[in-house]
């Protein structure tokens, strides 16, 4: 693979960008304005009513970010002049035809001028409506496809999925495409028109039914985790972006397509500054409710590894092979973007990291005392799990309710509560059950080769490393991490 300046390749291009106020898509444009300031355009599509929602929210969720800050030292007050020189922030929305971009000469203007369309418009909530979740994660990736095809002068549309499209797979798992109609439990019939139909005709008859927002919203979300697992994935979300990458290979003619599939996606490593974050994912969450003092046990098990890459890797990753894989005509290749085959860490690194933070850094809690913590109690299994809930809620609950009826009601709202926490904690145990006890590993192969013909060639690895192999996990968890979530998550 012969690779040539990643900064030349940037230089006098016009990238569009799907989803641009989303996590990555922010680190994304921040990366390329700070390290080629002569790239030409970057179209950045998000959701807003009009021209002025959308560069209001633009400077609010990204701009005005921390994320920002190297670009605010450099430019000062020059800064919004700087970005608005070579951004065209514009209201749209993937799940419309042409992206729902309502300005024709914008249109015309963006279908002659964009070399590269990086789609990062997505739900990546796991208990998504099934509506919301295959509109926007399946067929507006169809819509980005179209769009794409009416560019001139395209030379690389990319594509941004997730591994976990592997479903509940163990051992090595391959950068091999999905196609049409394939499903992980070989059950047959599975038709991405199909999904959209049934879709369409369950929401119409729970609209004539008079059904209520709330029912609507709780029955679309029961039909997306009932089509996700009929067919062998765990959850609406990454069956939609499995559905989304069979399409894209099936209809992609020409075009020269990258299926990128990170794992779990972190704070950054180095760039542009360490422990940069956005978002709530689980793993944060477990850490700093263990910190606050209200997680008393942990469900994994802590031997499993753990994929996970930090954000400022795969935003390097995706630049180098958007330069890599440009004009490659009707070509496609698949990138796992992850950690688990080169630098493996298992469930214990961030448990004990968190451990060791916050004995050394206390949460203050909000009468302004330290919060003491002590080792969590791991529970392993699923068996150790429903035996620790049965005890400490289960059988409280059920005494509350019989207590509750003895009393005419008496209790009844402190036993409704406790029922929907209990409910709730079930749910969202049911819907990352099949992430705490993973047992599979991603190959890297692909981006492997990427690597060293980037070193090979030697490209700008300095500028745009993700070399997992670069990784200290304990000293990332502990200084960098864990530190960052609790500065930017949960401050």
């Amino acid at each position: 693979m012969e690779l040539t300046s990643v900064l030349k390749f940037l230089e006098n291009r016009s990238i569009l960008v799907t989803g641009a106020t989303g996590f990555l898509a922010k680190i994304f444009v921040e990366k390329i304005l700070r390290v080629q300031p002569n790239v030409k355009k970057l179209y950045l599509l998000l959701r807003a009513q009009d021209n002025n929602a959308a560069l209001q929210r633009f400077n609010n969720e990204a701009v005005a970010k921390d994320l920002f800050k190297l670009l605010r030292e450099k430019h000062g007050a020059n800064l919004n002049s700087f970005i608005s020189e070579r951004t065209t922030i514009i209201p749209g929305d993937i799940t419309f035809e042409n992206l729902g971009v309502k300005d024709s000469n914008l249109l015309e203007e963006m279908w002659r001028e964009v070399d590269v369309v990086v789609n990062l418009a997505a739900t990546t909530n796991f208990d998504e409506r099934y509506d919301v979740s295959l509109g926007l994660n399946t067929f507006g990736a169809i819509n980005v496809l179209n769009f794409a095809k009416k560019c001139s002068k395209l030379k690389v549309l990319l594509h941004v999925s997730t591994a976990y499209v592997s479903g509940e797979k163990r051992g090595l798992i391959l950068e091999t495409p999905y196609n049409l109609g394939e499903t992980l439990n070989g059950t047959s019939g599975l038709d991405i028109y199909t999904e959209k139909k049934v879709m369409e005709e369950t929401l119409k008859q729970l609209r004539l039914e008079g059904s209520s927002q709330e029912s609507i919203t709780s029955a679309m979300k029961e039909l997306g985790l009932q089509r996700a697992r009929k067919y062998g994935w765990p959850n609406p979300y990454v069956f939609t972006k499995a559905l989304a990458e069979m399409i894209l290979g099936d209809l992609k003619e020409d075009v020269p397509l990258v299926i990128f599939r990170p794992t779990i996606v972190t704070s950054t490593l180095q760039d542009p500054f360490p422990g940069w974050v956005e978002g709530i994912r689980t793993i944060d969450s477990l850490a700093v409710g263990y910190g606050k003092g209200k997680l008393t046990c942990f469900l994994g098990d802590p031997e499993a590894i753990i994929d996970i890459i930090p954000a400022d890797m795969v935003v390097n990753a995706m630049i180098v092979t958007m330069m890599a894989h440009a004009d490659q005509r009707g070509s496609q290749i698949i990138y796992h973007v992850g950690t688990s085959v080169s630098n493996p860490v298992t469930f214990a690194c961030p448990q004990d990291s968190a451990f060791r933070y916050f004995k050394e850094h206390p949460w203050i809690d909000k009468q302004g005392k330290p919060v003491i913590v002590g080792k969590v109690n791991v529970l392993s299994s699923m068996d150790s799990f429903g035996r620790y809930m049965a005890l400490h809620y289960m059988l409280p609950l059920k005494g509350l309710e019989i207590l509750n009826t003895i009393l005419c009601q008496f209790f009844q709202d402190k036993y409704s509560e406790l029922d929907r926490k209990i409910k709730f904690v079930m749910r969202l145990i049911d819907l990352y059950q099949p992430y705490l006890f993973f047992k599979g590993v991603y190959d890297d192969m692909n981006t492997e080769k990427l690597r060293r013909a980037a070193k090979e060639s030697g490209i700008e690895t300095d500028v745009f490393n993700f070399n997992p192999k670069s990784i200290n996990w304990e000293d990332y968890f502990l200084n960098t991490h864990i530190p960052g979530v609790v500065k930017y998550v949960f401050k």
